[in-house]
């Protein structure tokens, strides 16, 4: 009479997958449009923190935008600024849950258009700046061989008194590549002297110079605890119709 094979063992329960890390590029990457608005009334209020890309028409904002999320018509990128009059959202965190939203504003300061359209577009990005409730951070992109423009300095005027409270913000040295390496040291110099409090980088979207260092500060801004202080602005909004006009 032969005996029984024994019996195998009985496998305990299987030990959950670990999801991979998520990377801060990886993060990036799952950029999608979320919607536009012509005029500030039309934004959606949204929870989750935003952080607005600003900059003059020719400094390079929606390439830069294309470049960290590494698609190529994220953002309208017009061989014409001044064409986009919109504020675009994107939505960022895996599909179904958003956990971060990036905007672009229209570019400003083009020669082209009239000077009516820039005062008005002036002061439509002083309310967006002043009163947008979940803004979590601003990225002025400048272009280092041209350095801060006047209405640079009155967008700095405006978010000085957020920045100081908490919202994070930095000045983003576009086209870097063009620069000597002497010449992008006195300009990052001097642009962490303007900054006020924020910070100041080094970009080329054609060397892919500063790319996972800004992808990783932008998460890091997306997933610290809340500031009470960043989401009260204190300063009066103007009260002048909201009609964004130029772009990058």
């Amino acid at each position: 009479m032969s005996t029984p094979p024994s019996a195998a063992p009985h496998p305990g329960p299987a030990a959950p997958l670990t999801p991979p890390a998520v990377t801060p590029m990886g993060w990036m990457h799952t950029a999608r449009f979320l919607t536009t608005a012509a005029q500030l009334h039309h934004l959606p209020a949204i929870e989750v923190p935003e952080i607005a890309f600003v900059g003059r028409s020719n400094a390079g904002k929606s390439t830069c935008i294309n470049t960290l999320t590494q698609q190529k018509q994220l953002a309208f990128a017009s061989k014409k600024p001044g064409r986009t009059q919109h504020i675009n959202l994107f939505a960022l965190g895996k599909q179904g849950l958003t956990d971060a939203v990036l905007a672009d504003l229209p570019g400003y300061g083009y020669a082209a258009v009239p000077k009516q359209d820039k005062i008005r577009w002036q002061r439509v990005m002083a309310n967006y700046l002043v009163t947008r409730q979940n803004l979590k951070g601003i990225v002025l992109l400048c272009d280092p061989r041209l350095g801060l423009t006047e209405l640079d300095e009155v967008l700095l005027d405006v978010i000085r008194p957020r920045v100081q409270e908490g919202l994070k913000f930095l000045i983003l040295l576009t086209k870097s590549d063009k620069l000597t390496r002497v010449e992008g040291a006195k300009a990052l110099s001097i642009a962490r002297l303007q900054a006020g409090g924020g910070e100041a980088k080094l970009f080329s979207a054609l060397k892919k110079q500063g790319l996972e260092e800004v992808a990783q500060l932008l998460w890091d801004w997306s997933h610290e605890a809340p500031s009470a202080a960043a989401a009260h602005p204190t300063a009066e909004p103007p009260t002048e119709p909201d009609e964004p006009h130029s772009a990058d």
